[in-house]
């Protein structure tokens, strides 16, 4: 499908029955092999807003999606599974019929409002991607940073979109006061790859400049390489990591390929179609790492994998980071500043 990740919609495992083309032999005309597949959008009321976890491999406590599925396209993402809770597929479902939550930002605000409410830092778009392509039109995080604006609510973003500097008047302004962070998600260097891996996502280009905006603004930026591949990107670390410190990035972390659910069956099929030489010896690494897995969901090594191809990842995105003055310094964002409107200040 052009500009899509997915070259499919695979079966969902909640269904009982699925439905599978055949070539019946019959002439086709081979253009209309690849349609154009247009964008749907509902809306959906939601009743709460905010997530939490309580992984040890994640970062944060509390997260915050204003939409279901994503437009970006990325055929590795993690969050493909969860579109067959909404009766859709992890396929192509994923990142053309889209679910945006209308009420979030007031759904936010009342939370805040609550007397039990204790502020923690929130992840905002931890999921799908908060700055995706529709979010230029229904403008969802910008009006949740609105209000995270007004409550001194601290957030932190991560994002593969340009479209986050619409907003660098709000994150400069909190940035200045230690309420929030950015990290871009930057897998490859090379936009070819990057055309077909993440089809509907900001160029690198485009990515490296919204790190230097960023940067120049006061707003702590950091650089996100989710995931690494083995024999496709790793052998970027290196550079990479080297750009995006140029850019003005100054932390950088990394996740290990994760091929969860029915992402491992979609990723598998773009490796056939991209990159066919190179598929068996990618799934074999994979499999090095994932204790002769496509996966392995358990606890402290679901995020880098094991192994001896896995420690030599650490070792070489450790040396890396140190090489180029990374995670030097990272000050904690400032939950202490938290105040509903019409609070009375104690200073």
């Amino acid at each position: 499908m052009r500009h899509r990740g997915a070259l499919n919609n695979p079966h969902n495992r909640f269904h009982g029955q699925s439905l599978e083309q055949v070539d019946d032999g019959w002439y086709h005309d081979a253009a209309e092999d690849q349609p154009s597949i247009a964008t749907e959008v509902r809306q959906e009321t939601s009743k709460s807003i905010l997530s939490r976890n309580t992984s040890p491999d994640i970062p944060f406590d509390v997260s915050l999606n204003p939409y279901r599925g994503c437009e970006h396209g990325c055929i590795y993402c993690f969050a493909r599974p969860s579109h067959a809770y909404w009766d859709m597929s992890p396929g192509l479902d994923f990142e053309t019929r889209l679910i945006y939550k209308h009420n979030a930002a007031r759904l936010l605000e009342e939370t805040l409002q609550k007397p039990g409410y204790q502020c923690q830092v929130i992840a905002l778009g931890a999921n799908t991607d908060a700055y995706q392509p529709i979010e230029s039109q229904y403008r969802l995080t910008r009006s949740l940073l609105e209000v995270c604006r007004r409550f001194k609510q601290p957030f932190s973003v991560v994002t593969k979109g340009a479209l986050i500097l619409r907003d660098l008047d709000i994150l400069q302004e909190m940035a200045s006061e230690q309420l929030c962070a950015v990290y871009i998600s930057l897998t490859s260097l090379d936009d070819t790859l990057r055309s077909t891996l993440e089809p509907r996502t900001a160029t690198v280009t485009a990515r490296l400049k919204v790190i230097e905006r960023l940067a120049k603004a006061g707003v702590p930026v950091g650089v996100m390489m989710a995931p690494i591949i083995p024999a496709l990107n790793d052998v970027e670390i290196e550079r990479l990591l080297q750009t995006a410190a140029g850019a003005g990035a100054t932390s950088a972390n990394y996740v290990l390929l994760r091929l969860p659910l029915e992402v491992s069956p979609l990723f598998q099929d773009w490796l056939q179609q991209h990159y066919p030489q190179r598929a068996d010896h990618i799934m074999s690494l994979v499999r090095q790492s994932r204790d002769g897995k496509d996966y392995d969901a358990s606890f402290g090594t679901r995020m880098r994998g094991t192994g001896q191809f896995a420690d030599l990842i650490a070792q070489r995105f450790r040396l890396a980071c140190k090489r180029y003055g990374l995670n030097q310094r990272r000050l904690p964002l400032d939950c202490s500043r938290f105040q509903a409107p019409g609070q009375m200040s104690l200073w």
